[in-house]
């Protein structure tokens, strides 16, 4: 959910999950396990890395450990809507909050939240990745801010899942910064459409190719992707379910 956002949450409402009790054990389960919490903000133009640090039924809060930079921790304290993403177990975690506020804990800088109603729980086959066809291949276009050069550029994709791309920049024009965002990509996806969203890097990989030329192969989330573009990225690698499962039995 990518970074995350709105439409993630509204994208995903089968997944959701209500019940008090469940959503203490699974913020208190990923304090425990100190697993990384992103904090999103201006749909993912700007990202802060941080940790639940306490959950506390008692006074409906959940503290986080607040940014190494204070002018970051005021902008996170009064920005108002923020998402939230991580994971435990493999299963991403996604949640928002209008009330995010500067604190401390033990003397340290921190954010304090009221326990969130609902939560996400997304499990690991919703983001199964289906390889895109050489044959038919998929394309997304990309409009490159001034300081990459500006203009727009299009690039074949790795991969899709309803959670993300894999991009191949073979040029590497796109940089590789990870949480970098790209806003109004569009995806041609063969026999489905076009989809619009942000896109935003999570993770970098350079290949060195048997020629020796370096490819580089860049893994982003949909960050605003809405409800009928995500339904088209479903529609689309069930599709590719379909050829594939058709090409197995003989009959592709």
């Amino acid at each position: 959910m990518q970074s995350t956002n709105d439409s993630d949450i509204e994208s995903w409402h089968d997944f959701e999950v209500a019940s008090r009790k469940e959503i203490i054990a699974l913020l208190r389960s990923i304090g425990e396990k100190r697993q990384l919490v992103r904090m999103v903000i201006r749909r993912g133009t700007e990202v802060c890395v941080s940790a639940i640090l306490d959950v506390d039924p008692d006074n409906n809060t959940v503290t986080l450990d607040g940014s190494a930079d204070p002018e970051q921790h005021r902008r996170f304290a009064n920005v108002g809507r923020i998402m939230f993403e991580t994971s435990l177990d493999k299963i991403r975690i996604l949640f928002s909050s209008e009330a995010v506020q500067a604190g401390t804990f033990e003397d340290t800088p921190a954010f304090v939240m009221p326990l969130p109603e609902t939560m996400i729980r997304l499990q690991r086959r919703e983001f199964y990745r289906m390889i895109t066809p050489v044959s038919n291949p998929v394309s997304v276009v990309i409009r490159l801010p001034q300081d990459l050069g500006g203009g727009t550029h299009v690039f074949p994709l790795a991969d899709i899942s309803c959670g993300g791309i894999a991009i191949l920049d073979n040029k590497l024009v796109l940089g590789n910064t990870i949480g970098h965002s790209y806003t109004a990509c569009r995806i041609d996806l063969p026999d489905v459409g076009a989809v619009q969203t942000t896109l935003m890097i999570r993770n970098s990989v350079d290949l060195t190719l048997l020629n020796d030329k370096t490819n580089r192969r860049l893994g982003c989330a949909f960050v605003d992707i809405s409800r009928g573009g995500l339904a088209s990225v479903q529609k689309y690698i069930t599709k590719l379910e379909r050829e594939r499962n058709a090409r197995l039995a003989g009959l592709g």
